[in-house]
């Protein structure tokens, strides 16, 4: 099997109405360094807390927001706590990605009708800033789809939640919005997840790699990209490909238990100043050998950005029919090698950086090695 592109995106339509990511929430062993690391390295502001001050006497949640993005941070504060138990059996990780709707109800509704696992129920939230209504469906591992209409809130997050304001001082690195969030399943899962997108929530495929696309020497994996109508949601899905050794998708399996959120990617309209940022900051990213960058511009053509910025960043480069894009990823932000960041600009292109697949894998390799685990 070659990668297959859906050349009819463009016409899609929304049989699953999405406006887009409403926010996306972790759970995590302390909420409160957490929320400093992602201030002090990502630039986020605080914008909002929950916690005993604010009536919530079992756990903490701190909301982070930089251009479109929201991190919801969130903490238990007793063992038996449902996020104490999911973070001593995952790590950090993601728990809700969370779809911002104009009708939670309804859309929960659509959603059990078509095979999904509820979540929780529709429920109600009130303050004086207004009502917000959200419902939850399960998908992948233990991740939930938690489902927002807002269009009746302007606090500064949700009820039950405090504005806050960030006593940091922070620099905005430039990040604008989530481009694509990518899951690991299980091996054979792959498929049934991509149908769970297309027959729950209306989403086409749009892309798929196979082992061939995305391979090393050693490793291997393969790949479907769903996307909803209006192109605002992209999943891309990965399963484990038979190989001569652990790829990092078992890998990822093996450290967070089960099927989850390997990396979050997020845009920004300057990858060179956003990474300079960063790197400044301490945020550890792969390294590609600087051979990459000989051949590259033979690969992919003329491009605006200064070569030799993007050597020394160490930022990859990719082309297809409708543009360009550089990308560059994060090594993971957890002591467990699970989710980790990826830093993207589109100069046109849609696609998802094929042409580095090999050098990003390799790098990947290299740090298992690091590990004892590849």
């Amino acid at each position: 099997m070659n990668t297959s592109t859906n050349t009819a995106t463009s016409v899609m339509t929304d049989a699953f109405p999405i406006n887009g990511t409403d926010y996306i929430e972790f759970y995590v062993g302390n909420a409160k360094q957490s929320a400093l690391y992602y201030q002090a390295a990502f630039g986020y502001r605080l914008i909002a807390y929950r916690g005993p001050e604010t009536g919530s006497r079992d756990m903490v949640s701190y909301v982070l927001q930089q251009g479109k993005i929201r991190l919801v941070l969130s903490a238990a504060l007793n063992p038996e706590h449902e996020i104490a138990k999911h973070v001593a059996e995952h790590g950090d990780g993601v728990k809700t990605l969370a779809l911002w709707v104009n009708n939670a109800a309804e859309s929960y509704k659509i959603a059990l009708d078509r095979g999904a696992e509820s979540a929780f129920e529709p429920t109600t939230l009130s303050d004086d800033n207004g009502t917000i209504k959200m419902a939850g469906i399960k998908t992948y591992g233990n991740t939930v789809h938690a489902l927002v209409e807002r269009s009746n809130y302007d606090g500064a997050f949700m009820p039950g939640f405090e504005a806050r304001t960030s006593a940091y001082p922070v620099d905005d690195i430039g990040l604008k919005y989530v481009d694509h969030c990518v899951g690991n399943v299980e091996l054979g899962d792959m498929n049934k997840w991509v149908k769970f997108y297309q027959d729950v929530l209306g989403f086409k495929l749009l892309i798929t790699f196979d082992d061939k696309d995305i391979s090393t020497k050693y490793t291997a994996l393969m790949s479907k990209v769903v996307s909803n109508g209006n192109g605002y949601i992209k999943f891309p899905i990965n399963e484990p490909a038979q190989g001569l050794k652990k790829s990092q998708i078992e890998e990822y399996l093996d450290f967070y238990k089960g099927a989850g959120v390997q990396h979050i990617a997020v845009a920004t309209d300057n990858i060179i100043e956003t990474v300079s940022k960063l790197r400044s900051k301490g945020v550890d990213f792969l390294y590609v050998p600087e051979v990459y960058y000989d051949t590259v511009l033979d690969r992919v053509g003329e491009i605006e950005e200064d070569i030799e910025e993007l050597k020394k960043l160490n930022i990859l480069i990719d082309r297809d029919e409708e543009g360009y894009l550089l990308q560059i990823f994060t090594k993971p932000v957890q002591d467990r090698p699970t989710v980790f960041y990826e830093i993207i600009q589109r100069n046109g292109a849609q696609s998802f950086g094929k042409g580095n697949f090999k050098a990003l894998f390799e790098a990947i390799e290299r740090e298992q090695e690091l590990r004892g685990t590849l």
